[in-house]
């Protein structure tokens, strides 16, 4: 939720619970995380630190040592140890998912002092840490096939990009004899030598004249017009013959059956109800939520923004998939809110974060994708949503009653992302990366061709600059001390002074060093320094991987038009009471130290943010919990 466009919406007659709950309570600006990133945002809440307590920096973090980026929140590894028999692998013992964020979560310090809580979808807790409460896994849970979102699009158009694209698959097929022969993909069999992908058939008969297919899957039938969306299918992927079977579902979207046939069939979502890898505490929770609201999104990030980038689905289809993932948010709030009697409940709202992602563009005639024609059909999607949020907080209002403090709060704001900044092909074009003798700059893998010998520094994750340091980095040349920090303020005069020609603003408008900006054991394990982009920019899609696109900044031109990954003082987050805020600035590293005061719980000592509420049931009890 941005503090902006609130205050808009507010003023506009749109948000008429906020306004009544500002007007009794408070709304401040909530600072942000350094860098803004969900990831790193939602860890600093959670625990109370920053990136140095915590140990999250990015959406994307690199092993030094071998320079290959990973995912920073968690890691799903399979057994280290199998037997093969034939062209089987057996596996000997089991694989597991760990919880890479440091430091203990404000309901496990509830837990402790035997405060009931349940904690639903907050982002950066898969798999969820151990807990008395109910607590649902959401941002950074994969899906089956142990990514973060991979659909299926199959087609028999000739002129279709086949094969992987960003978040997804295209895999042609051939209508033969009015029906339609394909498999659903599951996740690597690692019972099989090279790990192949487990597959399930499935047929679709298509009907010749009307817009209309039956679906057959493992017995499972199901009919579908065009335009229609299934429900949650349930799909079990044999590994070994009678003995191994992982459970997921999906849902199909028919998008045409003639003149050419189009089906999409989403992630393969882990199953609440018997789930693959761990979804709850306890593990029975996310399936007492199947049985009392029914099937839902387990993937983290529900939804599926890469299959409008990618064109797979229009912005009409994917907003009538958006808004599946809300009802299904907001059927398990309405049955866990109806219980909520005291301690802490806490639950996470996705959709004006991914919904403002995609959808900037038909708010803002600035931006280079706005279109008139798609502004008029959906240019209202982030007011209706904002709108939706605002009918939730008219739900909770009436049970805030005088012994209640209610937090509304968001991660961060949002900005327009018109122009991207490159800024691996900045570093290369300034001398601080170096490429191997002849080679490219196109190379497909992250830093293939850099000359690690002749390199000082490069860029990886949406905000991280590092320096390639001497005894940190596999190769590293830069000796940590004088040079280094000789080096970082160079770079930091330098990048502070780009200009774009296009729009004579400054790409960058801020640069912390992690030796300012962290605290705890972790401060110096993460980047070295950490870019701030203007309003307006961002880094670019491919320089984050570690790629050298040709020109240092360009229009963006994905539908994912708004972003908030810039300077973390544009892009503040909003925090709104019913009791009064004491502070002008409060930050999410006080929202922990603020829940623990309202119960008369001293803050740990890694914890570096403060309770910024003036609480009547504590006030007698604040000064302990400062």
């Amino acid at each position: 939720m941005d503090p902006q466009l609130l205050r808009r919406f507010m003023r506009e007659g749109k948000m008429p619970n906020f306004t009544r709950l500002a007007a009794q309570g408070d709304f401040r600006e909530l600072k942000t995380s350094i860098p803004p990133q969900s990831p790193v945002a939602w860890s600093n809440l959670i625990t109370g630190m920053n990136a140095g307590g915590h140990g999250i920096f990015d959406f994307i973090h690199r092993d030094p040592k071998t320079m290959s980026p990973y995912f920073s929140a968690s890691r799903v590894e399979g057994p280290k140890h199998a037997i093969r028999v034939g062209n089987w692998m057996i596996p000997l013992g089991s694989g597991t998912a760990e919880q890479l964020r440091q430091g203990e979560a404000f309901w496990q310090i509830l837990d402790q002092h035997d405060v009931p809580n349940t904690i639903v979808r907050i982002p950066s807790n898969f798999p969820p840490v151990k807990a008395k409460g109910n607590t649902l896994s959401g941002m950074g849970t994969p899906d089956l096939r142990g990514t973060y979102g991979t659909f299926t699009f199959y087609t028999d158009d000739p002129t279709a990009v086949v094969g992987a694209v960003e978040g997804g698959q295209i895999i042609p097929v051939q209508v033969e004899n009015f029906g339609v022969r394909a498999d659903l993909i599951g996740p690597d069999n690692t019972f099989r030598e090279s790990s192949p992908p487990a597959t399930e058939p499935f047929y679709v008969a298509v009907d010749p004249l009307e817009s209309v297919v039956k679906i057959a899957v493992q017995g499972q039938e199901f009919v579908l017009r065009e335009g229609e969306w299934s429900d949650w299918i349930r799909i079990q992927f044999q590994l070994i013959p009678y003995l191994s079977r992982v459970k997921g579902m999906c849902r199909l979207y028919l998008k045409q059956v003639h003149p050419r046939f189009q089906l999409y069939v989403s992630p393969i979502n882990l199953d609440p109800a018997d789930p693959a890898l761990p979804l709850s505490t306890p593990s029975t929770y996310s399936h007492l939520l199947t049985d009392e609201s029914g099937e839902f999104h387990t993937l983290g990030i529900a939804e599926d923004t890469k299959a409008l980038s990618d064109g797979v689905l229009d912005d009409s289809e994917y907003l009538r998939q958006a808004q599946t993932v809300l009802t299904e948010h907001r059927r398990i709030f309405d049955a866990e809110f109806s219980r909520f009697e005291k301690g802490v409940f806490f639950f996470y709202f996705s959709s004006l974060d991914l919904n403002s992602h995609m959808f900037w563009r038909l708010l803002d005639p600035n931006h280079p994708e706005y279109d008139p024609v798609l502004a008029a059909q959906n240019g209202s999607a982030i007011a209706d949503f904002y709108q939706q949020m605002d009918q939730v907080l008219g739900e909770v209002l009436p049970k805030a009653d005088e012994n209640t403090t209610l937090l509304v709060l968001s991660d961060h704001g949002f900005a327009p992302y018109y122009r991207s900044f490159n800024l691996n092909t900045w570093l290369l074009h300034n001398g601080y990366i170096a490429l191997k003798g002849n080679a490219t700059d196109d190379s497909s893998e992250p830093f293939g061709n850099v000359d690690w010998s002749q390199t000082r520094a490069y860029a990886l994750g949406l905000n991280g600059l590092y320096l390639n340091m001497r005894g940190r980095e596999a190769n590293g040349i830069v000796e940590p001390g004088t040079m280094a920090n000789n080096l970082m303020s160079e770079i930091r005069g330098k990048l502070l002074q780009v200009k774009d020609l296009k729009t004579n603003l400054p790409v960058v408008t801020r640069i912390d060093l992690a030796s300012e900006a962290y605290q705890g054991p972790f401060a110096r394990t993460g980047p070295d320094m950490l870019v701030g982009y203007n309003r307006g920019y961002r880094a670019g899609w491919k320089t984050i991987l570690g790629a050298f696109p040709a020109e240092e900044i360009e229009d963006n031109t994905n539908p994912w038009s708004g972003d908030h990954c810039m300077d973390y003082t544009l892009v503040p987050g909003v925090l709104l009471s019913n009791r009064k805020i004491s502070t002008d600035t409060p930050a999410l590293i006080d929202i922990a130290p603020t829940i623990l005061a309202e119960f008369g719980i001293k803050k740990t000592s890694g914890m570096i943010g403060r309770s910024v509420i003036v609480s009547k049931q504590a006030t007698g009890e604040r000064s302990g919990a400062q």
